[in-house]
């Protein structure tokens, strides 16, 4: 039985707690967060720090459910006990805070559940040619949305790191190496209710030859749908598609839900005390390999155009 610690306890902790209660051989023995919302499981171990809990717990499996930042250093921390650790994207909104590996880190993915949708496991595993890939994201989140730790930009990131970064990773990892050539890309403030943005478009060419277009929206009253449309070399399109990227290239009919998706991704983990690089799974996503989509949204971040609503007069 694999013993699971939960940090966090937030909206996406529960998300969590909830998939993983369903999945054999492995049951939560704690969660941790120093303000744990209501509704846990009676007789369910709360402790307020995780270093606390990580000691007295012994947990095989962690699973990180903590703002960007505070993610990362409770990621490693965990890891070096020996523990394989899940953690939720975007971990960090810093490409150069992963500029120097840990050894550790080799039992750290990163949270992409949508990445086990139909047909995306063979996807990665077999890398099609790709010379251009299309990320789409139309949502609405509304004020409510962006309270605590998501209102302010410097920590939680913005669009491309808490909305598109599903796509966006799927996209890097399919589309050939290469530097960063050019970058045009247009990001509008509109609504001002945090300082994240609520629009981003951009396209982005590689010096392989590649190229990367994103158009990700959260003021959108159309229906939600994240999407990925890649263009093969040999001239064939392939369509990711859903809410959330779920349909992958199956029908949106028979699409899994979200505790599906997260209950394959827990499945797909290393067992306890697996070592040396970890690639069991071709849609699990390795730490490392997170480092290419945090530079690239960077990299838009700071060459677009910023395009804000001018301010009523005082």
């Amino acid at each position: 039985m694999r013993r699971v610690l939960l940090v966090g306890a937030g909206e996406v902790g529960i998300k969590h707690l909830e998939a993983i209660t369903g999945v054999e051989d492995m049951t939560v023995v704690g969660v941790t967060d120093p303000r744990p919302i209501t509704g846990l499981p009676a007789g369910l171990p709360r402790l307020t720090h995780w270093q606390n809990a990580l000691e007295r717990l012994a947990p095989d499996l962690v699973v990180v459910a903590a703002p960007p930042g505070t993610a990362l250093t409770v990621a490693r921390g965990a890891a070096r006990t020996g523990a394989m650790v899940l953690v939720e994207k975007p971990v960090t909104v810093r490409a150069a805070d992963l500029g120097r590996p840990e050894p550790a880190d080799e039992r750290i993915f990163v949270a992409f559940q949508p990445h086990f949708a139909p047909g995306l496991p063979g996807l990665l595993d077999h890398g099609p040619a790709v010379d251009r890939a299309e990320v789409t994201l139309v949502c609405r989140r509304d004020r409510a949305y962006y309270r605590t730790w998501r209102t302010h930009w410097a920590t939680s990131g913005g669009v491309l790191h808490q909305q598109a970064i599903h796509g966006l990773a799927l996209a890097l990892r399919l589309l050939p190496p290469g530097d960063i050539a050019s970058c045009d890309g247009l990001v509008r403030h509109e609504r001002r209710w945090a300082e994240s943005e609520d629009h981003v478009t951009a396209e982005v060419t590689f010096t392989s030859g590649a190229v990367l277009t994103v158009d990700a929206r959260v003021d959108s009253d159309k229906p939600p749908r994240h999407e990925v449309l890649l263009h093969l070399a040999d001239g064939q399109q392939v369509h990711v598609h859903g809410r959330n990227l779920e349909a992958g290239l199956g029908p949106a009919t028979t699409a899994p839900d979200d505790r599906t998706l997260r209950r394959e991704m827990y499945r797909a983990l290393p067992a306890p005390g697996t070592s040396g690089p970890s690639h069991h799974h071709p849609s699990l996503f390795p730490l490392g390999a997170l480092v290419r989509p945090l530079e690239v949204i960077d990299h838009v971040y700071r060459t677009a155009r910023h395009l804000s609503p001018a301010r009523p007069a005082q």
